[in-house]
């Protein structure tokens, strides 16, 4: 199995939908910009997210194995995809790269 790189590409915070939707939480995210984790076999990494795992997993699984050409030619390196967690007041945006060893 390959590995993955998973790279934090973009954050937003959507500061008038949390006002008007959600209730006030302390602790949101812990990504970072640039931030970098490496998933092996298809495996969550350490210090990820798990929601923003439930959004990713499907790709790095086949990403891991060889696979890619998601949606027919939707990445211009067929190897990679970009995914965003599922969280709507504050997206992060993911790009994942099978890496050779």
């Amino acid at each position: 199995m390959k590995k993955c790189r998973i790279t934090v590409m973009k954050m937003a915070r959507y500061d008038d939908l949390i006002e008007k939707y959600e209730n006030p939480i302390e602790h949101a995210c812990d990504m970072k910009m640039g931030q970098v984790f490496i998933s092996n076999n298809g495996e969550i990494p350490d210090g990820m997210c798990d929601s923003a795992w439930d959004s990713m997993k499907y790709f790095v699984k086949e990403l891991a194995i060889g696979g890619g050409n998601f949606y027919d030619g939707w990445m211009k390196n067929k190897h990679s995809a970009m995914i965003s967690c599922n969280d709507g007041f504050r997206p992060v945006s993911f790009l994942i790269e099978a890496i050779e060893d």
